[in-house]
């Protein structure tokens, strides 16, 4: 599975799962995981978080990216 994949996966579940939502906001590491069906290296899934913030947010993969390397 690619990076892309993961993000775009774990952002249609946010959306059209409110349950899901809420776990994300608590532990998205564990979420992104179970979205995928995947366990992932935790290092691994904490540097697309930003990504899938920024695109769940109306913003797109390049702006979480951007937030990664320089975070505000």
């Amino acid at each position: 599975m690619d990076i892309k994949e993961t993000i775009d996966k774990t952002v249609d579940k946010i959306k059209n799962d409110k349950d899901f939502q809420e776990e994300f906001k608590k532990d998205p590491v564990k979420a992104v995981e179970k979205a995928t069906g995947v366990d992932l290296p935790d290092d691994m899934v904490e540097k697309v978080v930003p990504a899938i913030k920024a695109k769940v947010a109306g913003g797109g993969i390049a702006d979480g990216i951007k937030n990664l390397i320089d975070p505000k």
